[in-house]
């Protein structure tokens, strides 16, 4: 039976360490507000509590087992969907919004990225980037869905549904009028030996991973 990850299961003690936290924790100021949006088991948040002395944390997760993991942490999570109308939230009542590589699994990241401009004044959003050079060769010698990015997952048994590429939320950025404040872009592990120069002129073929700090709209 291939692996499913559609629903997500943690168990109470759940702690995750994610290679892109660092960077994101970083870009998040000392004793800012935070609503950490499909916040997991909680490990993002409680890393920010501890490092950033965040003085307000909140989180939304649909997995229960998500939900319960994070309460046992101590911290502030309701169970619910992301891409809808946050009527419960107001208006810029957090700094810092977070979604951390889950915009390609909703139904409406449209929604989801405009309810964090209205509800932060800073948006941190990460996704992986399916637009990785051996992606599209894995696709183009194979004619089938490429599984580099499924990270062990199939076609059916992922629930990543909306497979962007860094140029897609340059595009996404740029027409519905976001700012970009700062960009960062991951290479794996293995990087090929690919120079840095050229990383950072090409990140759409040469990184597995993008992290964007927005700052509302224009």
């Amino acid at each position: 039976m291939p692996a499913d990850n559609r629903d997500y299961r943690y168990s109470k003690n759940s702690v995750i360490n994610r290679t892109e936290y660092d960077d994101i924790i970083n870009l998040v100021k000392s004793k800012s507000s935070v609503i950490d949006l499909a916040c997991g088991d909680g490990s993002l948040l409680l890393r920010l509590q501890k490092e950033k002395k965040v003085t307000n944390s909140y989180g939304i997760e649909l997995s229960s087992s998500g939900v319960t993991s994070a309460r046992e942490k101590g911290l502030k999570v309701k169970r619910g969907r992301i891409d809808r109308p946050l009527t419960e939230i107001k208006n810029k009542q957090f700094d810092f919004s977070i979604v951390n590589v889950t915009l390609q699994m909703v139904m409406y990241p449209e929604l989801v990225v405009d309810e964090m401009v209205r509800i932060s004044r800073y948006q941190i959003i990460s996704f992986p980037n399916f637009g990785y050079l051996p992606n599209r060769i894995e696709m183009l010698t194979t004619g089938r869905m490429p599984k580099i990015m499924l990270f062990g997952y199939t076609w059916y048994s992922t629930g990543q549904i909306h497979q962007l590429s860094v140029a897609d939320f340059e595009d996404f950025v740029r027409e519905r009028g976001y700012i970009t404040l700062n960009r960062i872009f991951k290479m794996p592990k293995v990087q090929f030996f690919i120079p840095e120069f050229l990383h950072s002129k090409f990140p759409n073929a040469t990184s597995t991973l993008a992290i964007y700090l927005l700052g509302g709209k224009k």
